[in-house]
């Protein structure tokens, strides 16, 4: 370990952790063979890593608690109210305040253990389903300001999550451990539905709240005994260092966020990689959010709808699978960009009115071409800084979410004014211009390396 005298400010905010001892490595991964990035890896050698099992059960309770809740808390509240605005409301309350605590929290994830976090995240979002299932005399106003106000932590939780997960997988099997993730999110919310709705055809509402915070405190736990303790990725410098006595140092977390954000959208690859996960994503789901009244502008009814909402996410799942699990990394990394722009094409041959397995089939292939995110990944990954890794993961998702809320309103408006039929035209037509012009970034064609990359290469 190296001394200095009088550290200038802009040392102390750059400095990451390779200056501190790392933690002696787990078992499995000192063992793991080095990166061998063009071999193909296998989920067994995935699961083979002992930390990845408890990072794999904890998503699958979390997803399964937050299911719990808001479809508990949806059912509860119409119950009470008879109110269809309020019922949209509690639904929205479980995602929409997370993009506030994506924007202003999300530097926690690297400032704090990550063992830490993630327990505390859990149980803080325990409280809502415990609280309101166990306190029958609850106001509405007060369950949906419970509900909300635990939201806002979630990208701090799921950053801290992402972050951790490149120290439990080495090389490829980081790239399909994400698409395990991809794969039990998805998969874990038909499961949670499926149970909760058997669940309410038997028990009272408040059973299910209360079910989601046990899952959500059981998390909890198996994240406290089975993650290994690591300090913080980028912590607070000791006091009584010149550090501590910088102003950086004293910056709030707000603040910290705020300047983690401007400092990672300010690199040209990471700012690149960030649009080519966003922006394709964010034209599909305005088109999703059509799938209902373009069902009916064929004149079939709104149950004909079901095939095609299930057809993008079980496309999802198979893109995920086939692309993952069979394709070597340079071929997923060569796909990334036809695969980007085909995406759009299914959505443009909506346009002419296909017969509904063909509408079906269309979006079955929309939703496999997502496997294109696979191939950016590592890319992703190896492009951040070391000390805002978790808030780059953090940003990452909080842009997606955010994104992902607001174009069903721009594609909304569009069919108010022109029909369904056009406004998912041109969401398809969107998706190809704009994987067209994120070429860069999608093929990996860059001509300078990322200026503010500082982590250190093994």
């Amino acid at each position: 370990m190296t001394t200095e005298s009088a550290p200038s400010p802009d040392q102390c905010r750059e400095s990451l952790p390779a200056a501190r001892p790392a933690d002696p490595p787990p078992a499995e991964l000192a063992a793991a063979p080095p990166d061998s990035r063009p071999q193909r890896t296998t989920y067994r050698s995935v699961f083979a890593a002992r930390e990845f099992r408890i990072l794999f059960a904890l998503l699958l309770l979390y997803v399964l608690g937050f299911e719990f809740e808001i479809l508990g808390l949806s059912v509860l509240i119409f119950d009470q109210t008879r109110s269809a605005f309020l019922t949209a409301l509690a639904f929205s309350m479980g995602f929409a305040p997370q993009v506030i605590g994506g924007a202003l929290f999300t530097s926690l994830a690297d400032r704090l253990p990550p063992r830490l976090v993630i327990g505390t995240g859990l149980l803080i979002r325990a409280a809502p389903g415990l609280v309101i299932g166990l306190w029958p005399g609850l106001p509405v106003p007060a369950m949906l300001a419970l509900v909300a106000a635990a939201a806002t932590l979630v990208p701090v939780f799921t950053a801290t999550t992402s972050g951790l997960l490149p120290d439990v997988l080495d090389g490829d099997r980081y790239v399909l451990g994400r698409s395990v993730f991809s794969l039990t999110g998805s998969g874990t919310q038909i499961l949670g539905l499926g149970l909760g709705g058997a669940v309410l055809a038997i028990w009272p509402a408040r059973w299910l709240l209360a079910a989601a915070g046990a899952a959500l405190i059981l998390a909890a736990l198996i994240a406290r005994l089975g993650l290994h303790r690591r300090p913080a990725r980028h912590p607070r410098p000791a006091a009584g260092s010149s550090c501590a006595r910088s102003p950086d140092a004293a910056r709030g977390v707000i603040r910290t966020t705020v300047v983690g954000h401007l400092r990672l959208l300010g690199d040209r690859k990471i700012r690149g990689l960030l649009l080519a996960l966003w922006l394709p994503a964010w034209f599909v789901t305005g088109a999703e959010a059509l799938i209902v009244p373009y069902t009916r502008s064929l004149g079939h009814p709104a149950s004909a709808a079901s095939p095609l909402l299930a057809a993008v996410p079980a496309g999802m799942l198979l893109g995920d699978v086939i692309v993952g699990r069979f394709f070597r990394p340079a071929t997923r990394e060569r796909l990334v960009f036809p695969l980007a722009v085909a995406m759009g094409i299914p959505l443009v041959v909506l346009t002419v009115r296909p017969p509904l397995p063909f509408a079906a089939a269309a979006l079955l292939v929309c939703g496999f071409c997502f496997a294109y995110e696979l191939g950016l990944q590592r890319t992703f990954l190896d492009s951040l800084p070391d000390g805002l890794r978790g808030q780059a993961f953090g940003l990452n998702a909080t842009g997606g979410m955010g994104g992902q809320g607001l174009f069903p309103l721009v594609t909304g408006g569009l069919a108010a004014a022109f029909g369904p039929r056009v406004a998912i035209g041109v969401a398809g037509l969107a998706t190809v211009l704009v994987a067209l012009a994120l070429r860069a970034p999608l093929t990996g064609r860059w001509t300078e390396l990322s200026p503010s990359r500082t982590k250190s290469t093994n």
